[in-house]
């Protein structure tokens, strides 16, 4: 339901996330990274824009939580508020350090701990996406639903390896012989892209809830489901930069399925 204290922070966050976008491009393909202790890629760049977003948020909500890959690395801080943020300052780090365009910035604010709006900064298509349940969903100015493909040879997947090495034997062919794979190197765009209709669904075992809560209320406003296919993370009663990864399938409901039996 949009309320007033709903409708203030989608506000802002669309013009919180705007104002990152100069620094965002500045920032991609010139800036020096570094490697964190889980084997992840930092830049300074995602350090500026974490702390950028966090200052410009709570400063107009100070009672509000905002949760941040990149601000520290905790160990459970608990979620007491009813409204809170979970920020992927840059999404698919490894292409925007390397000049690659498939990258983004990826705001969520959440209720009670379920991600009910999404902002995200496409950089490769130089556009906002943005949406949530009873906002509808954007691909800029333009309304979006979830592709009603069926699951089959000629629909295009969004897919991200497992993390870990033969801990899902044989998925990555199960995909393949049912789909067309499309890897980005960015789980945000895999699963925004999925809710505007460019992907037809998606499939990850290999992400934390910062690279999805943007995009999962989008899908859900588009027509679509996030299935997970382990612990759902959702609500989120604790945020930890050590938390578990997840291994989920999106798209409409029947593609969930197709693809949810394919895995199996």
């Amino acid at each position: 339901m949009s309320t007033a204290a709903h409708d203030r922070r989608i506000a802002l966050a669309q013009s919180a996330v705007a104002a990152q976008i100069p620094l965002f491009d500045q920032g991609f393909g010139a800036v020096e990274s570094d490697w964190k202790s889980d084997g992840t890629r930092v830049t300074s760049a995602d350090l500026a824009i974490s702390q950028n977003l966090q200052d410009a948020i709570l400063a107009v909500f100070p009672a509000d939580q905002f949760f941040s890959e990149e601000l520290a690395e905790v160990r459970e801080i608990a979620v007491t508020s009813r409204f809170s943020w979970i920020l992927d300052p840059i999404d698919g780090t490894n292409n925007f350090a390397l000049g690659i365009p498939n990258c983004a910035i990826a705001l969520a604010l959440c209720e009670d701990g379920e991600p009910i709006y999404g902002v995200i900064y496409d950089y490769g298509r130089r556009r906002i996406l943005r949406g949530g349940p009873g906002y509808g969903v954007f691909d800029g100015e333009n309304p979006a639903v979830v592709s009603q493909a069926e699951p089959g040879g000629k629909a295009i997947i969004g897919f991200h390896s497992p993390v870990e090495r033969g801990r899902y034997p044989g998925h990555a062919e199960a995909i393949a012989a049912v789909s067309k794979i499309r890897a980005l190197g960015s789980s945000t765009l895999h699963l925004a892209y999925t809710a505007v209709g460019l992907l037809d669904g998606t499939v990850d075992h290999n992400v934390r809830l910062w690279d999805i809560a943007a995009a999962i209320p989008m899908v859900r406003a588009a027509g679509g489901e996030v299935r997970f296919l382990g612990p759902s993370p959702l609500p989120l009663r604790c945020f930890s930069t050590d938390m578990d990864r997840i291994f989920y399938v999106a798209g409409s409901t029947s593609m969930c399925d197709g693809l949810e039996a394919a895995l199996s």
